[in-house]
């Protein structure tokens, strides 16, 4: 099974860089993962790069949308990243994921906002709405925070001492 997170905006150049420790996990995940029946995981960042003038609120939110939709593969499971969405424990997203793994999902995605949330027609379009709990998160983080989990995830399935909880 195919892992991508999909995420609205570019990391900056500051002191934590979030995509390269997200992909570092992503990319520790993967190694893992291969003997597990995981494929490739990667994060991909959109960003609306036209030259038409920059939009506002929900025209904002609405390019975005349309830019993460792009993302995601014919037949693929999309989980829409949102605050009112299901919360799980480590090990229970693990259970999860490893469940849609052993039912035969081939490309998985999740869709992490920008800064407005999501637009209406990616929650529609998700299978499932996931939550990283009540706080609200930068959106340049939970990109991180959830390649972690992945991660963890994969350690969790793999019986591998990473996750001690």
């Amino acid at each position: 099974m195919r892992i991508l997170i999909a995420a609205v905006g570019r990391g900056q150049k500051t002191a934590i860089d979030e995509a390269a420790a997200a992909n570092a996990y992503l990319k520790q995940a993967g190694q893992l993962g291969a003997r597990l029946g995981f494929g490739a995981m990667a994060l991909c960042e959109v960003e609306d790069r036209s030259k038409r003038a920059p939009s506002e609120g929900a025209q904002r939110k609405e390019r975005e949308g349309e830019l993460l939709l792009a993302q995601v593969p014919e037949g693929a499971s999309l989980v829409a990243l949102d605050g009112r969405g299901r919360a799980l424990s480590s090990e229970k997203f693990a259970e999860w994921l490893g469940h849609a793994k052993d039912q035969g999902c081939r490309s998985l995605v999740f869709a992490i906002g920008g800064a407005d949330g999501l637009a209406d027609p990616v929650i529609a379009r998700a299978n499932m709405q996931l939550s990283l709990g009540a706080m609200t998160w930068p959106h340049m983080l939970v990109r991180m925070m959830l390649a972690e989990q992945i991660y963890r995830s994969v350690t969790i399935l793999a019986n591998h001492p990473y996750h001690r909880g």
